[in-house]
């Protein structure tokens, strides 16, 4: 299966991914080594402080740091458009670094450091710091913001500026929203000189974790592992109706779970998926929109989930598995019913698969390429079998992709006639290039929780019971309307924020005010599910137009407008964005207390019909056109079965009852739409 997309089109996408990802710059001569040695060193630190390299966690922090910074430094130029002007030019050059790049980098990292070159000193004097220490940490605050806006935009940059400038006006504001305010020594001394601020908890578990997530996927990617995702997902599902779309969602749930970038998903799988989805007859905005869905989604999936898992974790003090446990029947849910959705559309516009001879043969492709699901089988193994730590997981799970990746080559070698020198040569580079891959694909990460940690060390400082108070007042005590004014505040800032810090930041603004304004209406339940509601509603970002990067990359691909494949995209994601408001109300959707293995399958059961009947809901067909009487009788179903005990205490029946009831009516839909079904007349696929 050989259809790609126009090469222009191609390579346009992997322009807006590749600059996302990793910048902007194209440096040539001999500077062009700069950023790949720096990432290969950094992936390098990393594998030993998880091996045999013994450090204290906040050394390791702020060389995590210096190296994310440097990097961000050297591959974005202060302006990312050219300038006419002479002196703006000068800081916008994408071909080669200006005497500011290097003094910037060296201010940075000497700032990012100073923690771990004064440790001592700094240790005795917290409370107390000196002039020397107030100007650099000043300085570290400045070029972290300004990397940050480098990297990510200006959305986190001018929360943060604003989170500051209010913890020194506080005193001056309105009294709903009054703050004592805090002094210059100890707003500085927060931020840079303890554990609570820059260098805190989401610092370090990008350092201890999510680093080693990140490089297992970029060399899963460098093996070969994104292709022979995508080529069994059509073997196996292309010859359905509308077959390339339901792949896609398949291919990119399997990229997703070790990715963590939806940028990354929609173009690795959007290359080969967005042609074939268009060659059976879906329109071009619509081929693309699927693509995105399906890849904004992937960071649902377990085990990175985005690679904010991990800090999700620490902040509930759940073990890492409890997460997955929690996170596990919404993420799966969500991902089949995306598949349904794909079916719906398949059926709405009469569409075909691929003809089956166009297709890899399915057992021939798993097993060409079983070899990479080892690393990946493994890695599960060490994580929910034997329940070692996410660190020691990867890390092992790296050691054994290192190791099939020159045995693939060996072999593919041997049966070429190819000299074995030449594949172990290969196998060195492969690895290289997988290391440096994984350095560059962090340094977004490392920068934005090191940003996000400005806003997490000015809220502990006393703004969490004020922030409380305001939506408290904005909602009226309504704590339906605290949840969409969460919802809709997690969607604004994710649009300019990558997954990880605009949940950070959420975390710490909103998942607190979510729990004691709830408990206050009387409505009691886990840390978890605040957390997972703000973490939904950041992914739901990366779709949202105006600003979705993922419909850019995509409809660069499709040819389609981009602002039309987000908000189509955006409407295949509303099934995802109802679950948290019915999770956050009925934590068995998060199996909190469930163990009954028989009750784990009928809460996934009812909740997979139950995200059917919303998504027939809201593509207005289910086996046919919906009618009006149809469609409430779905959106009943739906909410019988996500929230039966709700439903229970209205009618005085069991909740068992509700959802039998629901599943009932669901059937009889489908019994009433039987004899409008239309003829099966589906259009051919177009390829070529």
């Amino acid at each position: 299966m050989e259809i790609k997309g126009n090469e222009e089109d191609i390579k346009k996408a992997q322009a807006i991914a590749e600059e996302a990802e990793s910048g902007n710059r194209r440096v040539t001569g001999i500077t062009k080594w700069i950023v790949p040695i720096i990432a290969l060193s950094w992936s390098l630190f990393q594998l030993s402080v998880a091996s045999f390299l013994l450090l204290d966690s906040t050394f390791v922090r702020a060389i995590h740091l210096a190296f994310a910074i440097s990097l961000v430094y050297f591959s974005y130029p202060m302006f990312k458009n050219k300038k006419k002007h002479k002196a703006l030019a000068y800081f916008s050059r994408t071909d080669r670094y200006s005497l500011i790049d290097y003094l910037s980098v060296i201010v940075a990292v000497l700032a990012a450091l100073y923690l771990l070159l004064d440790f001592v000193g700094i240790s005795g004097r917290q409370g107390s710091p000196l002039p020397r220490d107030l100007i650099i940490g000043a300085v570290l605050i400045v070029m972290l913001l300004e990397a940050a806006r480098r990297a990510l935009g200006p959305a986190l940059p001018v929360v943060a500026v604003v989170f500051i400038l209010y913890a020194f006006f506080g005193p001056y504001m309105p009294s709903v929203i009054a703050f004592k305010g805090v002094s210059l020594n100890r707003l500085v001394g927060q931020l840079t000189m303890s554990t609570e601020g820059i260098y805190g908890v989401p610092l370090d578990v990008s350092a201890t974790i999510v680093f080693l997530f990140v490089l297992f996927g970029a060399m899963l990617d460098k093996a070969g592992a994104g292709k022979y995702f995508v080529d069994l997902a059509f073997s196996l599902l292309g010859g359905f109706k509308g077959g390339p779309a339901k792949a896609a969602v398949l291919a990119s749930g399997l990229t997703g779970m070790v990715s963590g970038s939806s940028i990354a998903n929609t173009v690795t799988t959007g290359t080969f998926t967005i042609p074939l989805m268009k060659s059976v007859g879906y329109p071009d905005y619509k081929a693309g929109a699927v693509e995105v869905a399906c890849s904004t989604n992937g960071q649902l999936m377990p085990p990175i989930m985005g690679a904010a898992a991990f800090i999700i974790a620490e902040y509930c003090n759940l073990d890492y598995f409890q997460v997955i446990k929690a996170a596990f029947v919404p993420a799966v849910v969500s991902y089949i019913a995306l598949f349904y959705i794909t079916h719906l559309e398949a059926s709405k516009l009469g569409l075909r698969g691929v003809p089956r001879d166009q297709l890899p043969k399915f057992f021939k492709t798993l097993w060409e390429g079983i070899h990479y699901l080892i690393p990946v089988a493994f890695l599960i193994y060490e994580l929910v079998i034997k329940r070692h730590s996410p660190q020691l997981a990867a890390f092992r799970s790296i050691l054994v992709l290192m190791a099939i990746i020159p045995i693939q080559n060996i072999v593919k070698a041997h049966r070429k006639g190819e000299s074995i020198p030449g594949a172990l040569k290969q196998s060195l580079k492969d690895i290289m290039d997988a290391l440096v891959a994984g350095g560059k694909n962090m340094m977004g990460i490392g920068v934005a929780v090191a940003a996000a940690g400005i806003i997490v060390g000015i809220v502990t400082l006393g703004l969490g019971g004020i922030i409380t108070n305001v939506i408290e007042v904005l909602s009226g005590g309504n704590f339906i309307l605290i949840l969409i004014i969460t919802a809709l505040a997690s969607l604004l800032l994710g649009m300019g924020l990558p997954t990880t810090a605009n949940y950070i930041v959420m975390a710490t603004l909103t998942a607190p005010v979510i729990v004691t304004l709830g408990a206050k209406n009387g409505i009691i339940f886990p840390l978890i599910a605040a957390h997972l509601f703000v973490f939904f509603f950041g992914i739901l970002a990366d779709d949202t137009p105006p600003v979705g990067l993922a419909a850019f990359a995509a409809s660069a691909i499709a040819k389609s407008d981009p602002i039309r494949t987000g908000i189509q995209g955006f409407t295949y994601d509303i099934r995802t964005a109802i679950l948290p408001f019915m999770f956050i109300f009925n934590t068995d959707l998060l199996l909190v207390g469930i163990t009954n293995v028989w009750q784990v399958v009928w809460i996934f059961t009812t909740s997979v019909v139950a995200m059917f009947a919303f998504a027939a809901l809201t593509q207005g067909w289910f086996i046919a056109k919906n009618r009006w009487y149809e469609a409430l009788l779905l959106a009943g179903v739906a909410f019988g079965l996500l929230r039966p005990h709700l439903v229970s205490s209205w009618l005085h029946l069991p909740s068992t009852i509700i959802a039998i009831l629901s599943l009932g009516v669901y059937v009889l839909v489908f019994v009433i739409q039987k004899p409008r079904v239309p003829a099966k007349n589906p259009k051919p696929a177009v390829t070529g």
